[in-house]
């Protein structure tokens, strides 16, 4: 699964106390995730899909070897594993994209990475900070925002519905824990 937990101290019974991880007392939060798109090709992966294409793509042009139909074809077939390239290339670029959210018991800060523009970022009181999921009517199935501070943010755009579902779970358990 693309979410991180990479700091869960409220599933521990009794470890909160009231003005527990306080982000104005300098304490680290009491709960912070990184969620990530799913990558489904590895950078090994990609040399090996490359090279397979070049070496299936090869395979018809033996026959043109020596002919001047061969320096036809090569622009084209330069082209394809160019174009495989890129498109290949920016994908792994997009797949870069992290949100990072942590939470204190008085703040809640939402970190969006973006691979090409500045980061966004969102904060509010978590007390005020309202989870919703949207199973119909957004954009996608299981739409999953957070409200607070006067405005709404979508959350884990790139993470499956039952992903999505998941999170909003855990978040607004986290969030009734801290409240």
């Amino acid at each position: 699964m693309p979410v991180t937990w990479l700091e869960n101290r409220l599933e521990a019974p009794g470890v909160l106390p009231p003005g527990a991880f306080c982000h104005a007392a300098g304490d680290g939060p009491a709960l912070a995730l990184r969620l990530t798109p799913n990558r489904s090709l590895s950078p090994e992966g990609f040399v090996l899909f490359i090279a397979l294409t070049c070496g299936l793509a090869a395979i018809p042009m033996v026959a043109m070897l020596g002919t001047p139909v061969l320096w036809a074809i090569l622009p084209f077939f330069g082209l394809v594993v160019g174009g495989l390239w890129f498109a290949i290339a920016r994908s792994n670029a997009d797949g870069r994209l992290t949100e990072e959210l942590a939470l204190w018991s008085d703040r809640i800060a939402l970190v969006r990475h973006n691979p090409r523009g500045p980061d966004q970022s969102w904060e509010a009181n978590p007390f005020w900070v309202r989870v919703r999921l949207m199973a119909e009517g957004g954009p996608v199935e299981n739409y999953l925002t957070l409200r607070g501070a006067g405005r709404e943010v979508e959350l884990g755009a790139f993470l499956s519905p039952h992903e999505r579902e998941e999170l909003s779970e855990a978040l607004s358990w986290a969030l009734g824990r801290l409240g």
